[in-house]
């Protein structure tokens, strides 16, 4: 044990090493995303500073992070890995984690200190939830809603999505179990301590298909984060889970009438992976990037371009305003305690655990 401890800390030292002092770097990165706002808001903050330092360098983007995990199996098992980078949730880090198909990451070897020389592990802190994951940004799944198609009276609770009577017209979610089967329960009376407990035990995620039958008709099943402003500000629906930075982006930069209904978000962090199995030429330029892009500075300005929050404790206290419209981030965030009020805290190991079941379970239910 204490051999394999030194080899490991050797590694680490090595890999830290080559990635300060290697002279042949590949010049090419293949970045994987989300596309929309949140990309935007990496190639701002991140990238285009990266790139003014390296000119050599040419950035590709991909917009498949939502299909990560079965994209990665395959391209490995062709032998084929053709990213270099991967932006990801993270229960799919840990998924990619457990299946070998990322790197483990020394985080303080690796990446860069806080300014007062805190180190990286403990300026990340518990958001590090897998040894292949390096954080971004906290985020979370929430609603949206049209101003002029819910009445005098504005939504208020998560469990006005179920309420057709109340709130007629279509609705639309992201075509996963995640956060669905959680909503679903949560308003069919089952407290959010015990959301977990319930879906895990014989006939849970049958009662959370079961209530979300009774809006299966009105219900647009979404697959790209882009779709739900746009059925917003399309009227198409009137209520619409999304990320909060992109019902920001269509409330703030677009003045879209859409409002937010904070009430059971869905914390979620998403952060990088490196590809298991690069050649050292493009795992030394990924490293490279990798540092640079989690540093305070580059977390801290990503803030001014989207409502996310910095995964770098050290990030916050610089957070300020937006870069083109100049008002105060903060309070836009999910963080800001105004709208956690009543959040819905996602379980990643859960999921990592147990989401390949699930998803069978939803697409047939989807089926029918």
């Amino acid at each position: 044990m204490k051999l394999a401890k030194m080899f490991m800390a050797t590694s680490a030292l090595t890999l830290a090493a080559n990635v300060a002092t290697a002279e042949e770097m590949a010049n090419e990165l293949t970045l994987v995303s989300w596309g929309g706002a949140y990309q935007a808001s990496q190639n701002k903050a991140y990238v285009e500073p990266y790139l003014a330092m390296h000119p050599e360098v040419k950035v590709t983007w991909d917009e498949s992070s939502g299909e990560a995990v079965a994209k990665l199996r395959a391209m490995n098992e062709a032998g084929n890995v053709t990213w270099d980078l991967v932006d990801a949730t993270a229960s799919d880090s840990m998924r990619l984690c457990d299946e070998g198909l990322a790197e483990e990451i020394n985080h303080d070897e690796a990446l860069a200190a806080a300014p007062d020389g805190t180190s990286a592990s403990d300026d990340f802190g518990d958001l590090i939830v897998s040894d292949c994951f390096v954080p971004q940004i906290v985020y979370s799944t929430t609603f949206g809603y049209r101003t002029d198609m819910v009445g005098d009276t504005a939504p208020s609770s998560v469990c006005d999505i179920f309420d057709l009577a109340k709130y007629p017209g279509k609705r639309s979610l992201q075509k996963r179990p995640i956060d669905n089967v959680e909503w679903a329960l949560y308003c069919d009376g089952v407290a959010k301590d015990e959301i977990y407990d319930v879906l895990g035990a014989d006939g849970g995620m049958e009662r959370a298909l079961a209530k979300l039958d009774s809006i299966k008709d009105s219900v647009v099943w979404w697959t790209a984060g882009a779709e739900t402003p746009q059925l917003l500000a399309d009227g198409e629906v009137v209520f619409g889970s999304t990320f909060n930075g992109r019902l920001f982006s269509a409330i703030a930069e677009q003045n879209q009438p859409i409002g937010m209904l904070w009430d059971m978000q869905s914390f979620d962090l998403d952060g990088w992976v490196v590809p298991a199995g690069l050649p050292a030429d493009r795992k030394a330029r990924v490293m490279d990037f990798l540092k640079f892009a989690t540093d305070t500075q580059r977390l801290a300005d990503q803030a001014k371009y989207i409502s996310y929050g910095p995964a770098r404790a050290s990030s916050a206290p610089l957070v300020g305003k937006h870069a083109d419209l100049g008002i105060d981030m903060a309070p836009h965030m999910p963080t800001d305690p105004a709208n956690a009020s009543n959040v819905h805290v996602y379980d990643y190991e859960w999921w990592a655990d147990n989401r390949d079941d699930l998803n069978a379970k939803f697409e047939a239910w989807l089926a029918k």
